[in-house]
Formats: structure tokens, sequence, C-alpha cells
């Protein structure tokens, strides 16, 4: 065994990635991997010091050009898609950051997400209903899929007429988080950064002018907060907060069905939902690595790291380190001390972290207790993505 077996374009890999992370843990914790040029951390004290390590950020833009930081700028035409990147928090630094997430969290507070708790519960009931009544089929599609779209449709005021744009938006914008995006995904990425660019800033001009009950409309009302921002905010909110969701459903699922024991332990402890959620998001981790740029030269584990330099967090491989998780690789639904990092830490921990909760809480419970045979029809295949890890389907009977 070695660090080839980390091979991120393989599907063996992708489908079963922790025997690379446990080799790399052990004998290689800061890895160079040429294929990517990056450094791969892969055990959970670095990675969580360096989520919080200012001398890091998501993009060094703001502190030098691409030609002092010994890079190449990004072709011409993928500028729609940084642009709009660029104008979401998540790729902002402080001071930009930390003003930016203030304005947001003025629209986005706790009130107005525990208000969709409700909403969420009734379309999950919805879905998982139907689902039962056709006897089954493919749980992401069906339930999945659907769930998150609705809600982030809901909070921003997107129209039921518009809302089946979204998913294919999302799904080619985040093809550009995958390590060495092919020319076709970021052309994909770029018509949609640019179409639903425009559809938002149709939508935010309208709602300035005529205000609703929606996030869109409290967005357009903070003082200080662009247009743009404004766009990337909302093209975050559905990216992260969808994908995620999608994936921390389809693979704990999937890992519940391949755990008959813990599933049937839920069942019988309804009780320990929340802190099951939070199991199957350490365990079958929905975003495997994120990455950070070096603005400053650092040391990791006696590693000198330039400034310049690419990191590879892996968060999959930091959620299964033995040195923080007892027995990491069982499924564990009663796990007590859980700092899994599945949704960050330090200034970009996941500001809809809570949405997200709430969302996982409500299709688990109510397939939980509506659908209690479930059972699997046939081994799933995952998506040939890495970075953004799930199945393409999940075909289950009911």
């Amino acid at each position: 065994m070695s660090a080839e077996l980390f091979d991120p374009w393989s599907a063996e890999f992708v489908a079963r990635p922790y025997p690379a992370y446990a080799w790399l843990r052990e004998h290689a914790p800061v890895h160079w991997f040429e294929p990517s040029r990056q450094y791969l951390i892969s055990r959970h004290e670095d990675v969580n010091a360096l989520l919080r390590d200012r001398r890091l950020g998501r993009s060094y833009l703001p502190v030098a050009s691409h030609e002092e930081m010994g890079r190449s700028a990004p072709p011409a035409y993928e500028e729609p898609f940084w642009t709009l990147n660029n104008n979401g928090m998540l790729d902002r630094e402080p001071p930009d950051h930390t003003r930016l997430r203030r304005l947001v969290s003025q629209a986005f507070t706790p009130r107005r997400v525990e208000a969709l708790r409700p909403v969420v519960q009734r379309l999950a009931d919805g879905l998982v209903d139907a689902f039962v009544a056709a006897g089954g089929g493919d749980l992401i599609a069906a339930v999945a899929e659907p769930l998150p779209v609705t809600v982030i449709a809901e909070l921003l005021g997107i129209s039921e007429a518009d809302r089946h744009l979204l998913r294919p938006w999302s799904a080619a914008i985040c093809g550009m988080y995958e390590l060495n995006p092919s020319r076709e995904s970021a052309e994909a990425a770029v018509r949609a950064s640019e179409e639903f660019s425009d559809y938002l800033r149709s939508l935010a001009r309208r709602r300035a002018a005529e205000p609703q009950d929606d996030l869109v409309s409290a967005l357009a009302a903070v003082e200080g907060l662009s247009e743009d921002e404004l766009i990337g905010t909302c093209v975050l909110l559905l990216n992260a907060g969808h994908e995620a969701t999608v994936n921390v459903t389809g693979n704990g699922w999937w890992a519940l069905l391949r755990n008959p024991d813990a599933l049937a332990r839920l069942r019988a402890e309804p009780e320990l939902l929340p802190g099951a959620i939070e199991e199957l998001m350490r365990f079958d981790t929905p975003l495997q690595m994120f990455e950070r740029w070096v603005l400053e030269d650092i040391e990791v584990r006696g590693v000198s790291i330039p400034r310049g330099s690419e990191v590879a967090l892996l968060f999959g491989s930091a959620n299964h380190d033995p040195a923080v998780f007892s027995d990491p690789e069982r499924l564990d639904l009663g796990r007590r001390d859980n700092p899994h990092i599945s949704f960050g830490a330090g200034i970009h921990y996941c500001l809809g972290a809570p949405l997200a909760r709430i969302e996982l809480a409500s299709s688990f419970g109510a397939l939980l207790a509506k659908a209690p045979d479930l059972r699997l029809d046939r081994e799933p295949r995952w998506k040939p993505g890495y970075v953004i890890r799930g199945l393409e389907a999940l075909e289950v009977s009911a």
C-alpha cells in the first residue's frame, strides 16, 4: 500500500477512499500530490487548525496577483464563473468576508431559518408519502434532491414555474470545484453562471421595487450589499446548501442500509436522530476536500509549505482519524464525542448549517416513520466527482 492509492479520478477510489486516507494519516500526513499540485493534509488536528489559520485563504487575490503567486490567470472565457464565484462570501477573506457575512446575516437570520421548520417538515412528509405510495424508487431523485431545492426556492422566493432550472444550474457550477475540471465542465459552469446570474439580477430588481416575504427581498434591502454580492450569496446558498444536503441524505441512507443493526437501533430509538445525523455526516462526508491557498510560508508536521502553494484539506480523512474518533470505521449512531468538520471550521463555518440540520432531520425522520420496511433493490454507483461526493441513485423498495 502507498500514496498511489490516492486517485481522485478513479471510480474505485471514489467508492472507497478511506483505506487511502488511513495510509496517508499514518505514513504521509502532509503529502505533495503532483497531479493536482497540492499538499494533501489528512489528520484531523492539522485540518482543523489550518481551517482557522489566517495565513491561509480561500482566495489569494486580495493580497497578491496571479503572477505574484506564481499562477496563471484563468482563461478569459471563464470570467462569468469567477465573477459569480468571487462575489460569494466563501471566497472572500477579511475584512471583506467579515463585512459580507455580517450583511447577509441581517437577512439570513436564525428566526427566518427557524420559521422554515414547519414548511420543511410539510414538504418532507409530502415527498415521503408519495415515495411510499409508489412503492419506492430512486430515493435521491424522489426525496433527497427535491427537498433542499424546494426549500431554497421557497427561501429565496423563486416561483414554482422556475424551480426546475435550479438543480441543473447548481450541478453545472459545482462541476468547477472538482480537481482539474475539463474544458467541457468549465464551459457548462460558465453557461450556468451567466444564466443564473441574469435570472437572479432580474428577480432582485423586481423585489427591490416590490418587496415580498423572501430572502431576496430582504437582501435587496440590506444597505451596503451590492447587486453582484447579492447574486453571489444566493448562488452560494443554493450550491452549498443543496449539494451537501442531497449527498448527506443519499450517502447516509446507503450507510444505514448496509449497517442494518444501526438502522434497527435508530428505528427503535428515534430520539437518537439528531446525533445520528451528525454521525452520518462524519461517516461518509459529502464534501471530501476543501482547498486553501497559502498566503504566508507555513510548516505542517515538519514540512515547509511555501507561499503560493495550495493545500487540500481532506475532510473525509479528518472525520475518520482514530486520534479523535474511537473506532472511526464503525457507524455509531450513539456517538457522543463527534467533533466532525463536515461544516468546516473558523470564519468560513457553514452559514447554512442550521437549515441543513432541519432539512436532514425532517427527511430522515419522515422516512423512518413512514417507510419502516425500506430495503435496498441494488447496490448504488457513485457519481464520478470526488470533491463533492455522492451517489448517482439509490434504488429502494418502500
